[in-house]
């Protein structure tokens, strides 16, 4: 079997000094690696065509290694991506300041503990969010329609006896014409049930 080529993935952001680029191509000759891709781009920076280019250049047996993790991903969501991305086509991944190495059961681990994280901060996130909906209900700031329309049903009545249109209710008491019928029919009695008999 031939041995693994080792490629090495290095990024500095466009705001990093040159230094920075260079200390990481000189850790990733040291760590063995024939081909280095490398790009000078923002961190927020929507596409990374070096980075493409590596992980469409690996091949099974071949091992990407980066300098640091935040060189290669930009959140813990990205890892799990890209590692997806290497393990689907047999490449394993090193970051040399961690001392992981997918390849080893403990690399294999600390990725999927990663994993979880990431899965962790997203559940984290949504929970947040229906407790700030909630909070926001309970405090009376997160208003659906029906509140205000329900607080003004007593003039919306008041206007109908008096033989106004659903349409001047409407623009003047500036509640949705869903809302006023739903006032109209909840005050309206309940018709008893004889009434709904054929010929009754």
């Amino acid at each position: 079997m031939p041995a693994p080529v080792l490629l090495g993935y290095a990024r500095t952001s466009t705001t990093d000094q040159k230094a920075g680029l260079e200390a990481q191509l000189r850790d990733l000759q040291v760590a063995g690696c024939t081909k280095i891709f490398k790009e000078e781009i923002s961190s927020v920076a929507n596409r990374r065509p070096e980075l493409e280019r590596a992980l469409e250049f690996v091949r099974e047996g071949d091992i990407l290694i980066v300098t640091k993790l935040d060189r290669l991903a930009r959140s813990v969501a990205d890892l799990v991506d890209i590692t997806g991305k290497l393990e689907a086509k047999g490449v394993e991944l090193r970051i040399l300041t961690m001392n992981l190495d997918t390849a080893t059961p403990t690399g294999k681990l600390m990725l999927n503990l990663l994993g979880s994280i990431a899965e962790f901060e997203r559940e984290l996130m949504l929970e947040r969010q229906r407790e700030g909906i909630a909070k926001a209900k309970a405090e009376g700031k997160y208003k659906g329609r029906a509140p205000t329309a329900r607080s003004k049903a007593d003039e919306v009545l008041r206007m109908k006896a008096e033989g106004k249109a659903v349409a001047q209710i409407v623009a003047e008491l500036g509640v949705s014409r869903a809302s006023v019928f739903r006032v109209l029919k909840e005050a309206r009695p309940e018709r008893h049930p004889a009434s709904h008999h054929a010929g009754g």
